[in-house]
């Protein structure tokens, strides 16, 4: 959705609150649209933009790769500008024309928040190296004290 912010941007005190929709067509984990609620206020001159997001995100586990739903919800706060300045370009966001599209901001900004590492539960066992058995449902028949073969002259050592 483009805002147009013109108003905001001129008057103080002024402010403009959108509830919205999108789906992240790119990305087929997001088994949810986005809804997001955002405002956009003018504050002695200071524009800033506040975001509250809502989704729901399916992944396999990164260790047992059991397929995972999760509820998000985060928020995002942004200072916004007409024109970038040249040395602190990294700290606001530019809406030039006084417009601003949304969609692409908080896109970029739930991408940016995701997990790396996404678990089923953080004390998730994962899969057995050998055998593949998932360890959350119970341990497996595999040798837990195998020796790594290059470490095996280290292990006479102990014994002599």
């Amino acid at each position: 959705m483009i805002l147009d912010l013109k108003k905001v941007f001129l008057t103080e005190n002024e402010s403009v609150s959108v509830q919205e929709e999108f789906v992240l067509s790119e990305m087929e984990n997001f088994v949810t649209p986005v809804t997001a609620a955002v405002t956009v206020e003018n504050h002695a001159g200071m524009i800033v933009l506040e975001a509250a997001v809502r989704f729901v995100y399916r992944a396999p586990c990164d260790r047992c790769g059991q397929p995972v739903s999760k509820k998000n919800a985060y928020q995002f706060r942004h200072i916004l500008v007409s024109e970038l300045p040249e040395d602190d370009g990294n700290d606001y966001i530019q809406a030039p024309d006084y417009k601003l599209d949304t969609v692409s901001l908080l896109r970029d900004d739930i991408l940016l928040e995701l997990p790396s590492k996404f678990l089923c539960k953080e004390s998730c066992k994962g899969l057995c190296s050998k055998c593949g058995k998932n360890l959350n449902e119970g341990a497996c028949s595999c040798e837990a004290k195998e020796i790594d073969p290059r470490l095996a002259v280290l292990k006479q050592l102990l014994s002599e």
